[in-house]
């Protein structure tokens, strides 16, 4: 059965594109920092990174004045320089997570690929390589490798295995469906039993996405979805498979939260058992 937000069948991106499913298989929507972003940060890390090296220049000048060695100077010059933009940017990185002012600023951070925070040797990496691709081709190395990919990584993400992940999000409130008119008498009789956790999951996303498919996807993924459903459900109504399916979920939901105000009802009237001291202590 396709699957209901195929781009094929959409005739778009899919929206699964930039899905991240973890380790405990919960699915995360994801996603990285657009080209235009990424360049917008990092100019704004590169005039952070060089302004602190001139301002680390004159408080050495302002310092030490005329007696600074010309050799001597050279050699500060040199060790200020790779401090700034080695050793500076890979402590920010590691230390902040992956955040830096640019990043902060365009609302992203650097992550690993399997959504994990960065440690010293990718933000170490990110840096060494940044040097070559960001400071000496003046950015047209990482401009070039990251319109090359899909997630705007440039070639230190790549040697990192790392990339920028927008977190600026909005809030997202998932609606909820209620129950069909045409259903509400046969809601009070109905038995539905508990359907497995995957075909419960693949309805409650095809009732968030029903909208955004053509006509004819839509009747077919329901009728296919309401086929795996109806062994779980008696009676079957005869109605639309979508309608079939929205009923279904919303018995379901007024029904698992009923129980759940059940269950917490019984907790309250035992929290006093469990909590108090035995035999009345210290009261007794």
């Amino acid at each position: 059965m396709a699957h209901p937000g195929n781009a094929a069948d959409q005739g778009e991106s899919s929206p699964y594109e930039y899905e991240l499913v973890t380790g405990e298989a919960v699915a995360l929507d994801v996603r990285p920092a657009s080209f235009v972003l990424r360049a917008a940060g990092t100019i704004i890390d590169w005039l952070a990174y060089l302004g602190f090296f001139v301002g680390l220049v004159f408080a050495v000048d302002f310092v030490m004045g005329d007696a600074l060695d010309p050799a001597l100077a050279q050699a500060l010059a040199i060790a200020g320089l790779a401090f700034s933009i080695l050793v500076l940017p890979t402590v920010v990185e590691t230390v902040t997570g992956g955040r830096s002012l640019g990043k902060l600023a365009i609302g992203a951070r650097i992550v690993r690929d399997d959504g994990g925070s960065i440690q010293l040797r990718h933000a170490f990496t990110r840096a060494l390589i940044g040097i070559f691709e960001i400071y000496l081709t003046f950015g047209g190395l990482a401009a070039t490798t990251a319109l090359l990919n899909g997630k705007s990584k440039r070639l230190g993400d790549l040697m990192a295995g790392t990339y920028s992940q927008y977190e600026r999000v909005a809030r997202f409130d998932e609606p909820v469906l209620g129950l069909p008119p045409e259903l509400a008498t046969w809601s009070y009789t109905v038995d539905v039993v508990r359907l497995p956790d995957r075909l419960s999951r693949r309805i409650a996303q095809f009732l968030r996405q029903s909208a955004r498919l053509t006509p004819e996807t839509r009747v077919r993924v329901a009728r296919d979805l309401a086929a795996e459903a109806m062994p779980f459900v008696s009676p079957v109504p005869a109605v639309a498979p979508e309608v079939f399916l929205a009923g279904v979920a919303a018995v379901r939901r007024s029904r698992e939260y009923a129980a759940l105000l059940l269950e917490r009802e019984r907790l309250e009237r035992l929290r006093p058992v469990l909590t108090r001291l035995p035999h009345d202590f210290p009261n007794r």
